[in-house]
C-alpha cells in the first residue's frame, strides 16, 4: 500500500497496464514507501472506537431532534437548562411525557443551583403539548437511552481490548522491607516497555483529553511512535499541519493538507475543551492566535500542538508538562515590555519611562 499522489502519471496516460508498469518503475528507483498499515490488534481497536463515535454523533443528533420537538411545542427548556440530558431536566421531562401540564409543579423539580432559575424554567415550561407530542418524546428518550447503553457496553470492550493489547506483566518490584541480595539486577521503571493501559494514562495529562480521547488517538495513530520520523510527521499524517503550496516565491494556500480525518476531529474536539482550562499554555496560545488569525485557525493550530505533544509524550514515556498560561509572555519578558511601552508612547504622543519597585508583602 502506498499514497496515490505518489504513483499518479501523466494525465491521459491511464491504462491498469500502463499503471502497472509505473509503479514498477518507480519502486525500482526506489521512490516508494509504504503506507502505514496498523497491526491487526490495533485495526479492530480502530472499529471499536470509529463505531462508538458514530453512535456519540447519532446521540447528538437524536438531541437536537428532541429539542426541535420541544420547541414546536412551544416548550424552551434549552434556552435556560445549558443541558437538556441533565438530571434536572430529565425529570422535567418524564413529567411532560406523563401528561403533566402544571409548569410550576415541574420547575420544582430542579436540583442545585438549577433552583435559582425556577420563574425562568416555569416560563420556559408553560407549552402545548399535543398527544403526538408525548409519543413521539417517549420513543425518542428510549432511543437516547438505547445509545447510551450501547456506548458504555463498547466502551467495556475496548477496555477489554486495551488490555489484551498490553505486553505481558511488567516485573515485580521487592517490598519496601524485602532485602534485596547483591548483584541482583532491579528493573528500571523508565526502561520498561510502554503499555497501551500506560499511554492511555500518559495521553489523560493533557488539558482536554480524557480517557475516550485518549483511546481514539492511540487507535488511530499507534503506540509506536518510531513509525513516524518526528512531531511533524505526525502532524502532517494527521491532517494538522500547515500546507506548503509556494510558486515563483509567492506563497499560496496554506490549508491543511488531507489526513487522518477520524484523528483530525478527535484532537479538535479536545483541544475546544483544553482552551476552555484554566492557566494553560494552550488556552494562552489560543487566544493569542484568534486574535490574529481568527477562532478556526487557532483551534486548529491547539490541536496540532496537542497532538505535537502527544508524540513526544509516548516518545519518552513522560507525562504533559504544563508551562502555564504565562508561558509566552515570560520567554520574551523584555521584548513585551519594549512593545507595550512603544505602544504607549504612540498613544500618548510623549516618552514614557518605567520604574519597578519590589512588590508589597
Amino acid at each position: 500500500m502506498v499514497n496515490a499522489r505518489h504513483v499518479k502519471n501523466v494525465p491521459g496516460r491511464k491504462t491498469d497496464v500502463i499503471d502497472s508498469m509505473w509503479v514498477a518503475q518507480l519502486m525500482m528507483h526506489g521512490l516508494l514507501r509504504a503506507s502505514f498499515i496498523p497491526p491487526k490488534p490495533q485495526r479492530a481497536l480502530r472499529e471499536l472506537t470509529r463505531y462508538r463515535t458514530k453512535l456519540v454523533q447519532e446521540r447528538a443528533r437524536l438531541v437536537n431532534r428532541l429539542q426541535k420537538l420541544l420547541e414546536g411545542a412551544n416548550i424552551k427548556l434549552s434556552s435556560v437548562v445549558t443541558d437538556i440530558m441533565g438530571v434536572s431536566a430529565r425529570a422535567m421531562l418524564a413529567q411532560i411525557v406523563a401528561g403533566q401540564t402544571d409548569a410550576e409543579l415541574m420547575a420544582d423539580l430542579a436540583r442545585g443551583s438549577m433552583r435559582s432559575k425556577i420563574p425562568q424554567l416555569e416560563m420556559a415550561l408553560t407549552g402545548i403539548v399535543q398527544p403526538h407530542h408525548r409519543f413521539v418524546l417517549t420513543q425518542q428518550l428510549d432511543h437516547i437511552d438505547f445509545l447510551d447503553d450501547k456506548v458504555e457496553t463498547i466502551s467495556l470492550e475496548i477496555e477489554r481490548q486495551l488490555e489484551s493489547m498490553s505486553w505481558p506483566e511488567e516485573p515485580a518490584m521487592p517490598d519496601a522491607g524485602e532485602a534485596i541480595e547483591e548483584g541482583t539486577p532491579v528493573a528500571d521503571q523508565s526502561e520498561l516497555p510502554l503499555t497501551w493501559n500506560t499511554a492511555v494514562a500518559l495521553l489523560d495529562t493533557i488539558p482536554g483529553v480524557n480517557r475516550r480521547v485518549a483511546e481514539v488517538m492511540l487507535a488511530e495513530m499507534g503506540l509506536d511512535m518510531s513509525q513516524f520520523p518526528t512531531a511533524s510527521h505526525l502532524a502532517s499524517w494527521a491532517g494538522l499541519a500547515p500546507g506548503n503550496h509556494q510558486s515563483g516565491g509567492k506563497r499560496y494556500s496554506g490549508r491543511t493538507t488531507k489526513g487522518n480525518k477520524s484523528l483530525a476531529t478527535i484532537m479538535v474536539l479536545g483541544a475546544w475543551s483544553a482552551v476552555r482550562t484554566k492557566d494553560t499554555f494552550l488556552k494562552s496560545r489560543y487566544h493569542r492566535l484568534a486574535a490574529r488569525r481568527g477562532k478556526k485557525r487557532a483551534i486548529v493550530a491547539v490541536a496540532h500542538s496537542m497532538l505535537v505533544s502527544a508524540w513526544y509524550m509516548l516518545t519518552y514515556q513522560q507525562p504533559y508538562q504544563e508551562l502555564g498560561g504565562d508561558y509566552l509572555d515570560e520567554r520574551k519578558k523584555e521584548v513585551k515590555v519594549s512593545y507595550l511601552v512603544r505602544r504607549l508612547e504612540r498613544l500618548t504622543g510623549g516618552s514614557v519611562s518605567l520604574e519597578f519597585q519590589p512588590a508589597a508583602a
